[in-house]
């Protein structure tokens, strides 16, 4: 079992920053890919950046390309998501996810077995 722990949202002007932190806890457990999603209110998940635990390889949603950028502690086993020049329409809660083996790609949430309790930003106009 892998507990995961988001923090770090918050409210913020547009244009600003904001860096999501994830931490994953359990016994004995490995990690295979680590991913950031997101949800607005009256909108579907949504994949928005996810990394390769052990090779570090990164894929990001179009929507956030160039300003937002994920990264990894391997063993502080946490996950940081900085996110830069935020808009309005990055107003979503953000869920951190885990696979401990992989089933799946990286890019699509059902291949993720453990997700975080969620961080609201709000980026307001």
């Amino acid at each position: 079992q892998v507990q995961l722990v988001e923090s770090g949202g918050g409210l913020v002007q547009a244009g600003g920053s904001l860096r999501l932190s994830c931490v994953a806890s359990g016994r004995a457990f490995n990690l295979y890919n680590m991913g950031w999603f997101r949800q607005a209110p009256g909108k579907e998940r949504e994949f928005v950046a996810a990394i390769s635990w052990i090779a570090g390889s990164t894929g990001y949603a179009d929507s956030v390309k160039g300003r937002f950028t994920i990264s990894r502690d391997n063993a502080k086993k946490t996950l940081w998501l900085q996110m830069n020049s935020l808009k309005p329409e990055d107003t979503a809660v953000y869920y951190c996810a885990a696979q401990s083996t992989y089933s799946g790609s990286y890019y699509h949430g059902e291949a993720y077995g453990y997700w975080g309790q969620g961080t609201q930003v709000t980026v307001s106009s």
